[in-house]
């Protein structure tokens, strides 16, 4: 709690008294931040490539890269896989266990598919529209359980991340993943289950019914809307999604003032007339990629453009991203890194060498961002919810890690702990490192998955990801071993953080205890 009271007084500091349109062009600064919000941590030569562009021009040619973007990597090999016999038709609880255990293990491929995808992909703003729509329409692995169905929920997440909206929800409502997360598979018309009814008005369009500007609809609305997605099933061989007419009401319904004989695609048309639709989502873009809090003039004007774009998310980023608030310096370092954008950040901007990705993706979920494995239907909260005394200790001392792991012989004897580093620990403490913390936070069932000979090759794994100091140091003219100049000091502080660091350098610090030292600063966790 400590933490966030203290992370709260220093968003709210008052680094600029008045706001500031979009620049006409990019300086190096700017550049920094517009990369540092759409994607995770910059290098200094795509910095670079923005520095002097029109803002317009960098913003637009940034959005419609991620929108065509597409993956890099070969998928796991599961993918390409017959589909496993529905769970309901094993015979034994042993081998219902084992299939089970067999897709989580399939599902940590895809979490390293992913990460592997973060790390190198070039547009990482597509990486980010896809993560963020991950939590919007969350659905988590633990109740789905088919890897296949969560890989074809991130295809069509990723497919729609920056196109349609209209079309990317009546795709998720069809989903098989979706169906089975929220128990829309066997709603019929005797019975019409209204969890997917409340959460599609709640979190996906409307948003809470009591919120000012927002929701207006009522329990009767639910039901209402309920009986309209009857008999969206899925195909159990397949896990495909299969329209059951004999299982749909097929009766008149009235939702939200109008009635008509509708169906599930008819009432995801009426929520979208909904000014409340466009104004719900475009404020929680606004709250990943501007400012905790809308403002509420300029929010109500980038949902009406939106909705008369027809729902083009693409269109709706670009009105974000050029809006006087993304440029105010008032808002620099005014939001919390989540921990993929960390891990991924700070792997990308110090070129770290990264063999096998797993060991990222379970330090994600241990930090709190467990991908594939949301802690319910809402999503990451996010925010402030992504830092407390656990979660920042465990980010610093994965920080302090990978800089160790680079130290010289100079720089080592100015560090105040000689604690082996994590990447240089053995199985058994790698292991129990993973192991800490509790919830979904914990890795400890998915450990025990990999067996004996899995943990052995995560804990090599953990060993070869390795931080080379002295070619990154030396793009600044510095030397590991050697104090900063001024000049050197102040460009890797730029480039590191959103603000100023708490901490100025004592006089004498070679440059990787200073770089330590400011990975380790709390303005490192802001973007």
């Amino acid at each position: 709690m400590k933490a966030k009271v203290w992370f709260l007084a220093l968003l709210l500091s008052p680094w600029a008294l008045l706001a500031q349109a979009a620049p006409a062009q990019l300086s190096e600064a700017q550049a920094r931040h517009l990369l540092l919000r759409t994607g995770f941590a910059p290098t200094q030569a795509e910095v670079d490539q923005l520095t002097g562009r029109p803002t317009r021009e960098a913003v637009f040619t940034l959005v419609e890269a991620a929108k065509a973007a597409r993956p890099r990597h070969a998928p796991p090999d599961f993918v390409s896989a017959p589909p496993p016999v529905p769970l309901v038709l094993l015979k034994t609880r042993e081998e219902q266990q084992a299939m089970r255990q067999q897709q989580q293990r399939e599902g940590l491929d895809l979490k390293r598919w992913w990460m592997r995808e973060m790390i190198d992909s070039p547009t990482p703003l597509a990486e980010r529209m896809t993560l963020f729509w991950h939590g919007h329409f969350a659905t988590s692995q633990q109740k789905v359980v088919r890897s296949q169905g969560m890989w074809r929920q991130h295809l069509l997440l990723r497919e729609h991340a920056l196109g349609s909206f209209r079309q990317m929800l009546h795709a998720v409502a069809k989903d098989p993943a979706m169906l089975v997360y929220l128990d829309g598979a066997n709603s019929r018309k005797e019975a019409p289950n209204e969890n997917f009814a409340r959460e599609v008005m709640e979190l996906f369009t409307l948003g809470e019914a009591t919120q000012p500007g927002l929701g207006g609809y009522t329990e009767q609305d639910i039901k209402e809307a309920a009986r309209a997605f009857t008999g969206w099933s899925i195909e159990r061989d397949s896990f495909s999604y299969r329209y059951r007419p004999a299982m749909h009401d097929h009766g008149s319904k009235t939702v939200l003032g109008r009635s008509g004989r509708w169906d599930g695609d008819e009432v995801l048309d009426i929520l979208l007339e909904q000014p409340a639709a466009a104004r719900f989502v475009a404020g929680k873009l606004w709250r990943e990629f501007v400012s905790p809090q809308p403002d509420a003039a300029a929010l109500e004007l980038i949902a009406r453009r939106w909705r008369t774009s027809g729902y083009d998310i693409a269109v709706l980023m670009q009105e974000l991203l050029l809006s006087d608030a993304f440029w105010d310096d008032a808002q620099h370092g005014s939001l919390i890194k989540s921990p993929v954008e960390l891990i991924v950040g700070t792997v990308r901007q110090l070129a770290i060498d990264v063999p096998d990705p797993m060991p990222l993706a379970l330090k994600s979920a241990q930090l709190g961002q467990n991908l594939l494995v949301p802690p319910n239907v809402k999503g990451w909260p996010g925010y402030t919810e992504w830092i407390n005394s656990s979660s920042l200790l465990e980010r610093k001392r994965w920080l302090e890690g990978l800089t160790r792991s680079a130290a010289t012989p100079m720089a080592d004897r100015q560090s105040m702990s000689m604690e082996p580093s994590d990447t240089m620990r053995p199985v058994q403490l790698v292991r129990a490192d993973l192991k800490s913390g509790s919830g979904a936070g914990s890795n400890r069932q998915l450990l025990q998955l990999l067996g004996p000979e899995g943990r052995e090759r995560l804990a090599t794994a953990v060993s070869q990801i390795r931080f080379q100091a002295t070619p990154w140091l030396a793009g600044f003219g510095a030397q590991a071993d050697r104090e900063l100049s001024p000049a050197a000091a102040e460009r890797i502080e730029q480039t590191l953080l959103a603000l100023p660091p708490t901490s100025p350098a004592t006089p004498g610090t070679v440059a990787l205890i200073r770089l330590r030292q400011l990975t380790l600063d709390p303005v490192y966790q802001l973007k």
